[in-house]
């Protein structure tokens, strides 16, 4: 999970993201491409790569080492969209990896003869339950595939929420948060008082308030003519 928002470089107050903010897609595809090329690097170190046909010459170290280099001169796309069941899918997917085991004793039905049968959902069929009996090394060994290896973590956290700094950071985050929603309560009662010094509305871009100008009906909408392009910026 991602917060909405973290604490300044000097921990002196909170900096919510905006509102259609979620990662920053071109910074997320250069550490994407370091870390790939990292491991490119580490593989061939390792002789874990192996070149054939056209890729053969790549086996030497400054051939190799001279097209890694050109990978850095293209931008790599890292492709980042909502997902298709909204926010709310997310979490509910990948719940059932960080906070459950790979099967439930429900779904157990019986274990003899050497044989362990369970149930599945055949999602192909309207989800309907079906029963599958596999030998116990076959059961066990799609068991163990949904544990991690050695060294590695299910939910890693980082920044204030990392284990090294949350118990002085984490508070400090409520801290400040809570100052925030004092400011933004006194502001509203501000431009309640006095509606015509600003506005709730902020720029997208800076994030400034905005204040209005002018406004215009409907109607002179309609009657105001299109802008002259000789007096536009090119």
């Amino acid at each position: 999970m991602a917060a909405a928002g973290g604490l300044a470089a000097d921990h002196t107050r909170w900096m919510p993201s905006r509102h259609a903010f979620f990662l920053p897609v071109k910074v997320l595809s250069r550490v994407f491409r370091g870390k790939f090329v990292a491991a490119l690097k580490t593989a061939f170190r390792q002789d874990r790569l192996a070149f054939y046909g056209d890729l053969a010459p790549l086996a030497g170290p400054r051939l190799f080492a001279a097209w890694l280099r050109s990978l850095f001169r293209h931008d790599w796309v890292v492709y980042a969209k909502p997902p298709f069941g909204g926010p709310e899918h997310a979490p509910r997917y990948l719940s059932g990896y960080t906070h459950r085991v790979a099967i439930s004793n429900r779904r157990l039905v019986a274990m003899e003869q050497g044989n362990v049968t369970f149930r599945w959902r055949d999602s192909a069929h309207a989800n309907k339950q079906r029963l599958l009996t596999l030998p116990v090394d076959q059961f066990l060994r799609r068991f163990l595939l949904h544990l991690l290896p050695r060294g590695f973590m299910r939910i890693r956290n980082f920044g204030f929420l990392a284990n090294r700094q949350r118990a002085s950071l984490l508070p400090l985050c409520f801290q400040l948060l809570a100052s925030s929603v004092d400011i933004s309560a006194r502001t509203a009662s501000h431009d309640a008082d006095h509606p015509c010094s600003s506005t709730r509305w902020n720029c997208p871009v800076c994030g400034g308030s905005m204040h209005v100008v002018e406004r215009f009906s409907a109607a002179q909408l309609l009657l105001r003519s299109p802008p002259l392009t000789h007096l536009c910026a090119a």
